[in-house]
């Protein structure tokens, strides 16, 4: 199998779309591709999964721990002819300025992974070499098996790139990216916009292995066979006799996408069957579920959608009334509220399950990991228990009624400490994202909760 990092020297450098045109020109060969996201990034992931026909899997050092991270990377790269990783910020840039904790590589060193290094070239000339010689130098440790450059200016500048880059390593320049607006992926203030809201998969997939083709060299990727073990089994754990799987809906369209994978996988390793709906589309949510889970996403750009979807949001609230476990990240929270108001002063009814009134706000209110402990005993584990995840919203609680907290949190970058995990009934929201796979009691608990709550009505 092949396998390789693409990093680059900085964010926004050009390394997503890299990734991409390597992924689809693999892909345009025959290979079967399968993607991964360093980091929390869910937008990425997304468009990963667009282009290689499998679901891309999210790797952190900082949430998951080593033998979690190798455990997905084998898992999901069953089967496939080629692995390929995006990475995060710059390839060392990690949580701290001190260490490379939570670094893209770390992940390329945990795994004995060559990185495809991306660099933005627009402004520079000689200067060049000295970047590449640096971030080469910087960790013996971290091989490198490839240079793409990205926003070069023309033919004589590239060849002025290559002589300086050659005089300085040995590692094969690939090539560079045209400036090609069939490539772009607009942006917004969370980052890049979601998949199914830009162009088709058939006419993406195409213009990112036209691209490859044209301006890549692949082959000195195709000699990066991976050593490592890779698991060739799925096995989903036997239900004990008599039992049979819970029905948990999950809301997935436009307004609500962000999601780790390994959620899923790990609720139906516990015994949930995963029923996908879209609170967008559909009249109701599907008949016969035993709990709910809305992720995060954009709910505040169809507002107006969500709330006019009024027979949808009423069988919200009847499954929640039923006794019916809820639980929701950001913008599935809010959803959940009273009402959302949007930054052009628009207010929109939303499901009223919680007794709270939340406004979009011009700017993150909070970016990066979170420390979870829980303080009460709620829908995902007992007190005590300590998790991990992420938390980047531009929202904010504007008004709320009496809800306990059962969640302790702490923020890696300013530290700040606050209660969170708002309890209503038998609802449980929060704005962090939580990787189950930081500790593998949320997953079993979740199920279980959705078990002694079947057939108990509860209002809510």
């Amino acid at each position: 199998m092949i396998a390789f990092m693409v990093a680059g020297t900085a964010s926004g450098v050009g390394k997503t779309t890299v990734a991409l045109t390597l992924m689809a020109a693999l892909r345009n060969r025959g290979c079967r591709v399968q993607p991964f996201k360093c980091g929390p990034d869910f937008l990425d992931a997304g468009h990963h999964s667009a282009i290689c026909g499998r679901l891309s899997r999210n790797l952190d050092t900082w949430m998951l721990d080593g033998p979690a991270n190798c455990a997905i990377f084998a898992s999901a790269s069953r089967n496939a002819d080629a692995s390929v990783l995006e990475g995060m910020m710059g390839l060392y840039d990690g949580v701290t300025g001190g260490g490379e904790d939570g670094s893209t590589a770390q992940i390329a060193k945990l795994l004995d992974l060559p990185v495809v290094l991306v660099l933005d070239a627009g402004k520079s000339a000689r200067s060049i070499a000295a970047v590449v010689k640096g971030f080469e130098s910087f960790d013996p440790q971290v091989r490198f098996a490839g240079i793409v450059l990205n926003h070069v200016g023309s033919e004589r500048h590239y060849r002025l790139l290559q002589t300086a880059i050659s005089s300085v390593t040995t590692v094969p320049l690939l090539g560079r990216l045209p400036t090609d607006p069939t490539l772009a992926i607009p942006e917004r203030y969370l980052g890049l916009h979601t998949t199914e809201e830009t162009t088709s998969v058939e006419n993406r997939l195409a213009a990112f292995a036209q691209a490859g083709q044209q301006s890549l060299d692949l082959a000195p990727l195709l000699d990066l066979v991976c050593q490592r073990a890779i698991a060739q089994d799925e096995v989903i754990p036997a239900l004990f006799p008599g039992e049979t799987r819970v029905r948990i809906g999950v809301a997935q369209d436009k307004a609500f996408s962000f999601y780790y994978e390994d959620n899923f996988d790990l609720l139906r390793e516990s015994g949930a069957e995963i029923v996908p709906f879209s609170p967008l589309a559909d009249a109701e949510p599907p008949p016969n579920l035993d709990g709910l889970f809305l992720g995060g996403g954009y709910p505040e750009l169809y507002a107006d959608a969500l709330s006019r979807n009024a027979s949808m949001r009423a069988g919200i609230r009847a499954l929640a009334e039923a006794g019916k476990p809820v639980y929701a990240e950001c913008g599935g929270m809010t959803y959940l509220g009273k009402s959302l108001s949007t930054l052009d002063g628009q207010c929109y009814e939303m499901t009223g399950l919680l007794p709270m009134e939340f406004e979009m706000t011009p700017k993150l209110v909070h970016f990066g990991y979170v420390d979870v402990e829980f303080v009460h005993d709620c829908l995902l584990g007992e007190k005590g228990t300590k998790v991990r995840g992420h938390s980047f919203h531009c929202s904010r609680v504007r008004a709320d009624g009496p809800m306990p907290a059962a969640y302790h949190l702490k923020y890696s970058l300013s530290g700040r400490e606050e209660l969170e995990g708002y309890q209503f009934k038998n609802v449980l929201a929060s704005y962090v994202h939580l990787h189950f796979r930081t500790n593998p009691v949320l997953a079993r608990s979740m199920v279980s909760a959705v078990r002694r709550a079947q057939g108990v009505g509860v209002s809510a």
